[in-house]
């Protein structure tokens, strides 16, 4: 199956460094998680990041637990880190957490590429729900983001798309 893209950016009106250490803590993922989605990191914190940490989490899609492995596989402080998943709900998950200074701003892109399994369900299922649920975990993101750090400004998100 080929996989979708997820890709959104937002204009932070915080330095590079600031924002990059934000993000690399583990432990705000929590925060940046809609709580229905109850996220809870298994691994024991802190979590020293870097090239080839492994983060256990647990959450729940639908009301049904998920266990999920990622893979820290990319590793340049303060402009981008890799994550991907080594089990989970996906058969692939591959985001690349991108910051760019601009001025005393900074430019933050993820661009997620992933797949789903059980092919024509694995479809449906995106269909019905999974593009929204990620586009929703996003949007939900971008506005703790925006209330803990500040934004300048924002760009309108696309849904997940199929890869071409």
């Amino acid at each position: 199956m080929k996989p979708y893209r997820l890709f959104r950016e937002q204009m932070i009106a915080k330095p590079i460094n600031e924002v990059f250490q934000f993000f690399a803590d583990a432990q705000n993922l929590e925060t940046l998680t809609p709580p229905r989605v109850n996220f809870q990191i298994l691994t024991p914190l802190p979590i020293e990041m870097h090239t080839g940490a492994i983060i256990q989490y647990s959450l729940k899609l639908h009301g049904i637990p998920v266990q999920w492995t990622t893979a820290i596989t990319g590793w340049k402080p303060p402009f981008e880190f890799v994550d991907v998943q080594l089990r989970g709900p996906y058969v692939m998950w591959h985001h690349r957490h991108n910051f760019e200074a601009i001025g005393e701003q900074t430019l933050m892109t993820d661009e997620i590429h992933y797949s789903l399994p059980f092919g024509w369900l694995g479809r449906l299922a995106h269909t019905l729900f999974v593009s929204h649920d990620l586009s929703t975990i996003f949007e939900f993101r971008r506005n703790v983001v925006e209330r803990l750090m500040g934004s300048a400004s924002i760009t309108i998100p696309e849904l997940p798309t199929p890869m071409r």
